[in-house]
């Protein structure tokens, strides 16, 4: 069992678009179990698959800190048909990498986090046209006015791309909201959802509104990818570009799904 999963976790397949652009399909294991259950256990709550516990390809439990949570891993696993399909699984492989990676070392992963606060997308605004620069107001001023609020944190916002150095004091209230908790399983999942959402959009503040339920994971991808949609509405779409867009939005909901399922466990 864990040799297979090593197998199918660690040598994944090409997105569909890679795979296209070599002309090929990518390898799928085939599906080898019947059923799919969650057990109390090593780490919290455990997947199993015809009874045996999966291990990550770190050798760990594949646990979760919440019995919802497991669950929702094992939905994905019985969604599984003939193949197995890990670009299908979001969530499993963003188990994986907070199990196997975050548990080890949260301090870092906590401290790429808190970089992007000195440099959010949300300082840096367009001078033209007045179109984008109206939906960057719309989706970013109410992120910038929670943090204001909620975290006490007020940072200083830009026309173009010009760094702008942002008040210390401000960079200190908002990491101040960053799980970094080493000995707290949720907290280490809260930080490493944080992390992928931070990724994604390119903003700790928008990771961090999500954790604290003021965005939803449609609102934080709109946020996000402002920019990206003025560009499309205005030069039309890439079908590569999208199908890469719905690879990441399935990441973006597999760490919400983290933040969601612990929210009544935040401090």
């Amino acid at each position: 069992m864990r040799d297979i999963f090593e197998e199918i976790f660690t040598s994944e397949p090409d997105d569909p678009v890679t795979a296209s652009r070599r002309n090929m399909r990518p390898a799928l294991r085939k599906r080898f179990y019947q059923h799919v259950t969650v057990e109390k256990g090593e780490g919290g709550y455990v997947l199993h698959l015809d009874g045996r516990p999966v291990r990550t390809p770190a050798h760990r439990a594949l646990a979760t800190p919440a019995h919802g949570l497991g669950e929702a891993l094992a939905a994905e696993w019985r969604a599984q048909r003939e193949f197995i399909n890990p670009a299908a699984m979001p969530l499993t492989r963003l188990a994986n990498s907070i199990i196997d990676a975050v548990g080890n070392a949260p301090a870092p992963v906590a401290a790429e986090v808190e970089k992007y606060l000195g440099c959010d997308l949300l300082f840096y605004r367009a001078d033209s046209p007045e179109g984008l620069i109206a939906a960057q107001s719309a989706a970013w001023d109410p992120v910038l006015d929670w943090a204001r609020e909620a975290l006490g944190a007020r940072f200083i916002c830009s026309a173009g791309l010009t760094f702008v150095q942002q008040p210390e004091v401000a960079i200190k209230a908002a990491a101040a909201a960053i799980p970094r908790d080493p000995d707290n399983s949720r907290a280490l999942w809260r930080l490493g959802a944080l992390s992928v959402i931070t990724t994604l959009t390119g903003s700790a503040l928008i990771a961090l509104a999500v954790l604290h339920g003021r965005l939803s994971s449609e609102q934080a991808w709109d946020a996000g990818n402002v920019d990206e949609d003025w560009n499309m509405k205005t030069w039309g779409r890439d079908e590569q570009a999208l199908a890469r867009r719905a690879a990441r939005f399935a990441e973006m909901q597999a760490a919400v799904t983290v933040i969601e399922t612990l929210r009544e466990h935040l401090p």
